[in-house]
């Protein structure tokens, strides 16, 4: 009887043991690839590393641009100064003229990419679900003007402006983008035409047969459901149209009221001997804080929607 007890409690042991190793296995490695402890540290250590290299100059730009002079001169301050000063960015707020040339970049961004939401995403649905002659043809002329650099065409367009009298006026900007053109805008008809042409055929034949037009079924049935593209093209069209100096340069001779690209530009320029080279770089980096930080702002707000829309428009693929 006592053999038979020694043997259960050896027995006993052994599975024991056998069961803590597979345990400490499975927490290491995990049942499957992606769900062990080893496989979420390299994910983290990754993200880290790729989100260091993306704050980092956001970082040093805030760091730099509330240095004031004792802070510049000490060679020990790195990152974090002794002492916040707010002098650059008021300099900075002035040089801008920034409440007007903010309200005129938000303007002409908001514009731009609420008619581009609509003008490009027909062009979109026609390309994906019409048929009609040509198509093939238009549209490889739609990837060839997505594949054209702008300086090939911006003379053209000066002259053909300057003509019709839109030189020095906003409508070089905005008129473009009825058409579906604009910045970027053969890039959103493909980030709609991706999307549409995945959805089900059923929801056009089930409004068809209710009696309901070609500008019914897109309005009230296709266009509803294709938020995740809206939210995508939106963002990319207000990003870049807010960022986007090269145009405005062309089109905006004499204007005064230009938006913040542009203005950002002229006082980079026209930046006077008299602030020194001490503080040229903390005014550069106010500047260009005040510049970036409404995107930023915007994304912050909007980034689970952006990137659900990145992933059903099929950009990731």
């Amino acid at each position: 009887m006592e053999k038979v007890i020694e043997v259960l409690r050896r027995q006993h042991m052994r599975s024991g043991l056998y069961g803590l190793g597979e345990r400490i296995r499975i927490l290491l490695f995990g049942r499957e690839a992606d769900k062990g402890l080893i496989f979420r540290l390299f994910i983290y250590i990754v993200l880290i590393e790729t989100a260091y290299l993306y704050l980092n100059p956001i970082f040093y730009m805030i760091s730099t641009m509330v240095k004031g002079l004792s802070d510049l001169l000490d060679p020990t301050v790195n990152w974090i100064p002794k002492t916040i000063y707010w002098g650059h960015l008021k300099e900075a707020w002035t040089s801008l003229n920034y409440p007007v040339s903010f309200g005129v970049s938000a303007s002409l961004s908001l514009a731009a990419s609420l008619i581009q939401l609509i003008a490009c995403a027909m062009a979109g649905y026609a390309f994906a679900r019409l048929k009609f002659p040509f198509k093939k043809f238009w549209f490889a002329c739609l990837i060839f003007t997505f594949i054209i650099p702008p300086q090939v065409t911006v003379l053209p367009l000066i002259l053909m402006y300057r003509e019709v009298g839109w030189v020095d006026t906003y409508f070089p900007m905005i008129i473009p983008t009825l058409f579906g053109h604009g910045l970027k805008g053969a890039l959103y008809v493909i980030i709609y035409r991706q999307f549409f042409s995945v959805l089900p055929k059923e929801l056009e034949e089930a409004a068809k047969i209710d009696g309901a037009s070609i500008y019914r079924v897109f309005f009230k049935v296709m266009l509803p459901i294709a938020t995740p593209a809206i939210v995508v093209v939106f963002l990319f069209s207000f990003v870049w149209n807010w960022n986007d100096s090269y145009f405005p340069m062309m089109f905006l001779f004499k204007m005064q009221d230009v938006p913040l690209s542009i203005a950002l530009a002229k006082a980079a320029t026209a930046a006077s001997t008299e602030e020194g080279k001490i503080f040229a770089q903390s005014l550069e980096m106010a500047r260009s804080f005040l510049s970036v930080m409404p995107p930023l702002v915007l994304y912050m707000f909007t980034q689970r929607w952006f990137v659900e829309g990145v992933e059903r428009t099929g950009l990731v693929e």
